[in-house]
């Protein structure tokens, strides 16, 4: 761990590349309003490489554990980029049953891989009603919203854009800009808040997988994350989830913690990245403040 002091401003990186874990606090576990919830992100489901067995564990698992509700982290399938409307209707399908078997409610975040047929040659799919998001929104959830739980508000961004020549990259647009001060408006300065983006908004990542000096790529980091950063300021804001990079980090900047929560698929189902086990972060929440820890939910490749 690295401490850096600049004046007022602090950074405390800690970054954690194999399984975690860190015990939950015990002030105010006795409180009505303390509660957790799972975060599961890049899931990646798909009929092959036994993504669906892998899957029904981690729903068993979860079961068990019997939190208050889930939230996905994007890339609930793989991928609908550059398939067919049948390949993308079937993934969503499958994804769509299978979260009925969690007993708690499902809140998921757009990632990348769920956008349809921005990457396909077929250009006829363009005018489809389903094309882009459209997929993800008609058959999941809006591509941004916010929910209240036990006192603590959770936002759900889109950080996906898509560029005029059919590329995605890391991006909050204009629209959620606005949409996203407002809602701070509401919630007001005191309530604390819970932000899920699919893309990172702020990670060390790709110093670990490219090397010290190395940049981000646009597709692997929110291009105008120092905007949305900005007007989380003088808020609440407790913790951001991210997604993305399969990649497991805890940063703590600016009062929030940047927590990158692994993988569900792992490698996308090809064992672990970084030595890093497929699994989810549980978050344990008190009054006005939480931990969580990375579980294994002990699935092993083919």
């Amino acid at each position: 761990m690295r401490l850096l002091r600049f004046s007022f401003l602090f950074i405390n990186i800690v970054i954690l590349i194999t399984a975690c874990s860190r015990p939950f606090p015990s002030e105010e576990t006795d409180n009505k309003n303390s509660f957790s919830f799972v975060f599961m992100t890049d899931i990646h489901l798909q009929p092959e490489k036994n993504a669906a067995v892998a899957f029904q564990k981690v729903i068993d698992n979860v079961n068990q554990l019997n939190p208050d509700f889930v939230i996905t982290g994007g890339d609930n399938i793989m991928d609908a980029l550059a398939q067919n409307r049948e390949r993308s209707d079937s993934l969503y399908n499958l994804f769509s049953s299978m979260i009925t078997k969690l007993k708690m409610p499902v809140y998921t975040t757009i990632g990348n891989h769920d956008i349809w047929g921005i990457y396909n040659e077929n250009k006829s799919s363009e005018n489809h009603p389903e094309y882009g998001k459209s997929m993800y929104e008609n058959r999941l959830n809006k591509r941004y919203y916010s929910f209240e739980h036990k006192g603590w508000y959770f936002i759900i961004l889109d950080g996906v854009g898509i560029s005029e020549n059919h590329q995605y990259f890391g991006y909050v647009d204009q629209e959620q800009k606005q949409w996203l001060k407002n809602e701070l408006r509401k919630i007001g300065k005191k309530s604390p808040v819970v932000v899920s983006i699919h893309i990172p908004l702020l990670s060390v990542e790709a110093q670990i997988a490219l090397g010290p000096t190395e940049p981000f790529a646009n597709k692997s980091i929110v291009n105008n994350a120092n905007e949305i950063r900005e007007i989380f300021h003088g808020y609440n804001v407790k913790l951001i989830l991210q997604g993305h990079t399969h990649f497991l980090e805890d940063i703590y900047y600016d009062g929030i913690h940047y927590i990158t929560g692994g993988a569900v698929s792992g490698s996308v189902w090809n064992g672990k990245r970084f030595n890093m086990e497929e699994g989810f972060v549980l978050v344990q929440l008190t009054k006005n403040n939480f931990d969580w820890k990375y579980i294994d939910y002990g699935w092993e490749p083919e």
